[in-house]
């Protein structure tokens, strides 16, 4: 909160599926003061976890979530449905619209503000949204320099496809895995920069996440306060859009199983 950060994002399964309520004991009296996005989708199995589509379970994890935070969250997201819509399956159209039914009908009864969906391969999705009615309010996806140019069109193709707009398209994981990866030392986003800038290598790729592709808000981990603080403190600065829409370009020349 003292860097201006109001907004939290969590899943049901985070921490050993403990999120919720490791959250609400550790920002205790706060919580009511930040928004507060989870997920659902995975849940707990003898030495792992499952993902489901199921739209019973889907509703459980929710009024489970609202039992462990004490109260709705504002964004209920479908948690990665490509992870069951990939498996041998006649009808994943089936399986997506019952499972963003259940969502939205959590919505209506009250357990979450709003519904979306957060998928790290997006690509699964394309030509399923006619699936969704009504479409979900808010899409979640892979950002960044390192994300591979078919999930950054599977990412827009998605978002055009449901009418949502840029503030309606969130971002993750802007840095592949994180900032002490040796790309990160090979490789300079300071270029896509506006100006001199006296920006870190992380910043400098965290800033330009929001932009690959398009979306209003990244989430990040918020484990080291410093960490946070410059990346608050990078959102200011211009970028070079037709550098960026170069390298998109090249991307896009790319093929073969290295994209991911």
């Amino acid at each position: 909160m003292d860097l201006g950060i109001t907004a939290l994002d969590t899943s049901f399964n985070y921490r050993g599926f403990t999120s919720h309520a490791m959250l609400a004991a550790v920002v205790g009296d706060l919580l009511p003061r930040f928004t507060v996005s989870t997920k659902v989708g995975y849940f707990p199995m003898p030495g792992a976890a499952e993902h489901s589509l199921a739209p019973a379970r889907l509703r459980a994890a929710l009024e489970q979530t609202n039992r462990d935070l004490g109260r709705p969250p504002d964004v209920a997201f479908l948690h990665n449905p490509e992870a069951s819509l990939q498996e041998p399956s006649d009808r994943p159209t089936q399986l997506l619209a019952g499972a963003c039914a259940a969502l939205a009908e959590a919505t209506a009864a009250g357990l979450c503000e709003a519904w979306g969906i957060s998928s790290w391969n997006p690509r699964a999705l394309v030509g399923l949204t006619g699936s969704t009615d009504p479409a979900p309010a808010v899409l979640m996806v892979r950002a960044g320099l390192l994300v591979g140019s078919d999930v950054l069109d599977a990412a827009e193709t998605v978002a055009s496809q449901w009418g949502l707009p840029p503030q309606a398209r969130w971002g993750m994981s802007p840095f592949g895995g994180n900032t002490t990866d040796p790309v990160w030392s090979a490789f300079d986003p300071r270029l896509f920069l506006k100006g001199d800038a006296d920006l870190s290598r992380a910043q400098a790729a965290f800033r330009a996440s929001f932009l690959l592709p398009q979306v209003a808000s990244v989430a990040v981990g918020a484990d080291d306060p410093e960490h946070l603080r410059q990346l608050v403190n990078c959102l200011d600065h211009a970028v070079d859009e037709e550098l960026l829409e170069q390298y998109r370009q090249l991307l896009r020349t790319r093929s073969g199983p290295h994209v991911v």
